[in-house]
């Protein structure tokens, strides 16, 4: 008989847990939550000091039954869930249906699932960390109160089946507020003028830079043809050569903001599909004689920290394979990131011997695509930096000054490993120059200026709004995956070309949330609402004061909103054809999605028609018809007129709602193996490729 009962959330690492353990341990899962707050009502007594009411989950009960078995007959109980505020939170639950003290030492955490980290953990447990409990239970009251009051008031005004929320009604409303900047923004025309030069056989390209040395930027055509002008003959001279040394660090260890932003940025993954894979590296995986062990450690963190142990296995492997000038020699400062928690180290391989190929066979593709990530990022951010050897040249003819940057890799350091990626596609490499002194002189080959326009700002990736959802202060690592996911499913927001638009559906829902409960959608009240939470888990406030304070200003906007928010009616639109299964009206409905094609005599005719999709572009061809997206029978999208057969127009690309800046023609967005292109279609007007 087990002496030990060990209580984990997920099989796969109770499976990995009980070979560390020996036989005098059992080790089961409770498969995550075994309570919470019902769903069929709030579940929240607000006139008792928010007292939640906890029930256990539904279809928990032979898992519950099971545990409660188990206990009776072990001599000791170890409540062992992840170590975070959701861990601490289903380990508290836990104590309480098992009739367990919370102050005695059942409590065991640990940040990575490998032998040594597990019996170490073992031989320190401690009591339930009832802060922790607390900023959970925080943030769970506090959601409750605003989706359960909110959403049933959004489906008597609005529609059934809407549902807002603290976190997920701000990035609703940033992707909005994007959408309106990109609409809005007016293109301001500039030029650059380029330079081929030539030092003896030496081939170069500068740019023009400023007039007698001074910046001087070319709004229009008229000031580079004066600019062309003042040149007289093709000689230059270098007036000014300044070389340097740079120094480039490596980027630090994952957080998990970071690792879901690479993800993206690299593998093409999903928000929701990097943490899954990351809780299956981290759980653990059979990777042959050495059984099944953890990969990883835990992936919901916030820090950069790395512990000692880890920054020396990784120096003599640095050592060893690289040689000792590429391991690091000077402790880099850790740089802190607002709001941090700084309760876990980062994310990283759990050894770093452990490389990749070698566990390359017992990995399924995206497994092993994001452990080679994670373990490449951390070598790399332990390793020197890279050297760059920088040359800038300042070549003058009478008072117009041209300037050339080169720069060449000396020593690469981390960049021999991993160099991170970039929303832009921008890479270090080599830019070679002649060598090139003082007072020589270059003659100019070719001179070509060329047009440019500002661009709007780039819709919201996964990637981007992430980040940009933690340098708010939105959120917390953890939240980040399940919100881009509820939004969507939601129908508020849609992915077209992997960046998220705004439905009109949630721009409904915003502008009813913006005036009712303006403070819901406000970015900095809800940054200081995750601030009030983490002094929650730091025990320097109590969690019923951040929710009473909430609530009596949220009490009064909900009075209000109940009485004065109008019934909003989304009415079905005429779509302008008749059903072909009975012959009434079709009409456009508002679905999950956006808009869909439905007939009007349902529910007698349940016909409904693929979704056919306005983009707001007129036709260029008829000037009458509006393109929409269509699909072909191989489910290609592509673009064409709706006035077809009358209108014949038909684009693989997707036309834009403005026109060329150049000719006033066509824009399109041409999709390439790394993002999109604006380019017009009459001429050879481009924008900067977009990521």
């Amino acid at each position: 008989m087990s002496e030990f009962l060990v209580i984990v959330e997920s099989p796969a690492k109770a499976k990995t847990i009980e070979r560390y353990l020996g036989k005098k341990y059992k080790v089961k899962a409770s498969m995550g939550h075994v309570r919470d707050l019902p769903k069929s009502q709030m579940g929240v007594d607000v006139e008792n000091h928010f007292e939640p009411k906890y029930i256990t989950i539904r279809g928990k009960g032979p898992i519950l039954k099971d545990l409660k078995s188990a206990a009776k007959k072990a001599k000791k109980i170890y409540l062992a869930a992840d170590p975070d505020r959701e861990g601490e939170a289903i380990a508290w639950h836990l104590a309480h249906t098992l009739d367990m003290d919370i102050h005695s030492d059942c409590r065991v955490v640990f940040n990575e699932i490998t032998k040594d980290a597990i019996k170490e953990s073992f031989k320190n447990p401690r009591p339930i960390n009832t802060d922790l409990v607390d900023a959970q239970q925080a943030r769970r009251v506090l959601d409750r109160l605003v989706g359960y009051n909110i959403s049933p008031l959004l489906w008597k005004k609005v529609k059934k089946g809407l549902s807002a929320g603290r976190v997920q009604s701000v990035a609703v409303r940033l992707i909005i507020d994007r959408e309106k900047e990109i609409k809005e923004f007016i293109p301001e025309e500039y030029w650059t003028v380029e330079g081929q030069f030539l030092k003896g056989t030496n081939q170069f390209e500068a740019f023009f830079y400023g007039i007698n040395n001074k910046k001087m930027e070319l709004p229009s055509e008229e000031d580079v043809k004066a600019l062309l002008a003042k040149i007289k003959g093709n000689t230059f001279q270098v007036m000014n050569v300044t070389k340097k040394e740079r120094k480039r660090n490596p980027a630090a260890p994952f957080t998990t903001s970071s690792i879901q932003q690479e993800a993206a940025r690299k593998l093409n993954f999903r928000a929701k599909k990097t943490m899954m894979i990351a809780q299956q590296l981290y759980e653990g995986v059979d990777i042959g004689k050495e059984g099944t062990v953890g990969l990883i450690t835990y992936m919901r963190t916030d820090s950069t920290r790395i512990s000692e142990t880890a920054q020396g296995e990784a120096a003599s492997y640095i050592n060893q394979h690289y040689g000792m000038e590429y391991s690091q020699v000077e402790k880099r400062k850790e740089k802190k990131i607002a709001n941090a928690q700084d309760a876990h180290e980062a994310v990283r391989p759990t050894s770093p011997l452990r490389e990749p190929n070698s566990v390359k066979a017992f990995l399924s593709r995206d497994q092993f695509r994001l452990y080679k990530l994670i373990w490449d990022r951390f070598i790399a951010s332990q390793m020197a930096p890279a050297v760059m050897d920088t040359m800038s040249v300042d070549m003058q003819n009478g008072d117009v000054t041209f300037r050339a940057n080169g720069s060449k890799i000396k020593f690469p350091g981390f960049m021999k490993v991993y160099v991170e990626g970039t929303d832009d596609q921008t890479e270090e490499k080599d830019r070679m120059l002649p060598n090139l002194e003082k007072g020589d002189e270059v003659f100019i080959k070719d001179i070509e200026p060329s047009q440019h326009f500002t661009q709007p700002p780039p819709r919201y990736t996964e990637a981007r709004l992430v980040k940009e959802l933690e340098e708010l202060g939105i959120g917390r690592p953890s939240t980040y995956a399940p919100t881009l996911d509820t939004i969507q499913k939601r129908g508020y927001v849609a992915l077209d070309n992997k960046r998220f638009i705004p439905t009109e559906l949630g721009e409904i829902i915003t502008e009813l949330m913006m005036e009712f409960f303006p403070e819901v959608l406000d970015v900095e009240f809800t940054a200081k609402m995750e601030k009030g939470l983490d002094n929650v888990e730091d025990g320097k406030e109590k969690w019923v004061n951040i929710i009473d304070d909430f609530y009596k200003g949220f009490e009064k906007h909900l009075k209000i909103a109940e009485q004065e928010m109008q019934k909003v009616e989304i009415r079905d639109e005429p779509a302008g054809e008749d059903c072909e299964l009975c012959g009434s009206p079709m009409v456009f409905k508002m679905g999950r999605y956006g808009k869909f094609m439905a007939c009007s005599n349902f529910p007698d005719c349940r016909n409904t028609k693929a979704i056919v999709k306005e983009i707001g572009v007129t036709c260029p061809k008829c000037n009458e018809g509006q393109i929409i997206e269509r699909k072909s029978k191989k489910r290609r999208i592509f673009y064409g007129c709706n006035r077809f057969p009358e209108c014949d127009f038909l684009s693989w690309d997707k036309p834009l709602p403005r026109n060329c800046p150049k000719c006033d023609g066509l824009l399109v967005e041409k999709k390439l193996k790394k993002g999109v292109q604006v380019q017009c279609v009459n001429c050879d007007y481009k924008e900067n490729q977009q990521s």
